[in-house]
């Protein structure tokens, strides 16, 4: 039980523009928290963003470039990169806190190169 669906990754120039969504379903809890984390190879997973009762929180490395946004009714979050850079490049993750577990998404590849 409890799914999340992500979509929206892909290949990117430096300086262009993605947008990821996660769709979440089957989940029978309330989520306090939605969120995008990301992990490129030989690195540990990170976060990137996270947004609780419309309260975004941004990692230093994407603040000013990212903006995440949800519709806790419908259980969707997105993450609008802008500027993205080589170093952005990782599988992202969507995230659902509902308090005493996470759930996960299977991940969507984000590659920023020219």
């Amino acid at each position: 039980q409890g799914l999340l669906v992500e979509s929206g990754g892909g290949l990117v120039q430096p300086g262009g523009s993605l947008r990821l969504s996660c769709a979440a379903s089957q989940i029978p809890f309330v989520i306090n928290t939605m969120g995008w984390y990301r992990q490129a190879p030989g690195k540990q997973r990170e976060l990137v963003a996270t947004i609780t009762s419309g309260s975004p929180n941004y990692s230093e490395s994407v603040k000013g470039r990212f903006t995440i946004s949800s519709d806790n009714v419908k259980g969707t979050v997105s993450l609008q990169m802008y500027n993205l850079k080589p170093e952005d490049t990782a599988v992202y993750y969507c995230n659902a806190d509902v308090g005493f577990t996470n759930y996960w998404g299977q991940g969507t590849q984000v590659t920023v190169s020219s």
